[in-house]
């Protein structure tokens, strides 16, 4: 997975990056039937999103043995931390980050990960 992050992704995108991230390599199918009882979204429209997705960078596309299977491109820890200090800045006004102990206790991150967060976070505050 790259570290550099192609485009900030909306809600809709973090919602099957979410997918990507916990359950590793999908078809489009198998993406729909885990968010949409989340999304309330129809197939086309996963289908329709995970294309775009691909266009922008978020998401990689490979055919394995002729289905179409999508994986995140973007690795989560360092497109969190964007997102973070996004937040921070423009939401918040903060000069700095949010501490990522706010974080700790996230369903999201793995302890590993929410280390790798907390790291991140410091180095911008230096």
């Amino acid at each position: 997975m790259s570290k550099a992050n192609p485009a900030q992704p909306s809600q809709s995108e973090l919602a099957v990056l979410k997918q990507l991230w916990a359950s590793g390599a999908q078809s489009a199918r198998e993406i729909h039937t885990k968010v949409e009882p989340e999304t309330g979204w129809s197939y086309s429209t996963t289908r329709t999103l995970i294309t775009r997705m691909a266009d922008k960078g978020l998401v990689a596309r490979k055919d394995v043995h002729g289905l179409s299977v999508f994986e995140a491109s973007v690795e989560k820890v360092s497109l969190m931390s964007d997102l973070i200090r996004d937040f921070a800045s423009k939401v918040l006004e903060l000069d700095q980050p949010l501490p990522a102990t706010a974080f700790a206790s996230s369903r999201l991150f793995t302890q590993e990960e929410a280390e790798a967060l907390s790291r991140l976070l410091e180095e911008d505050e230096q």
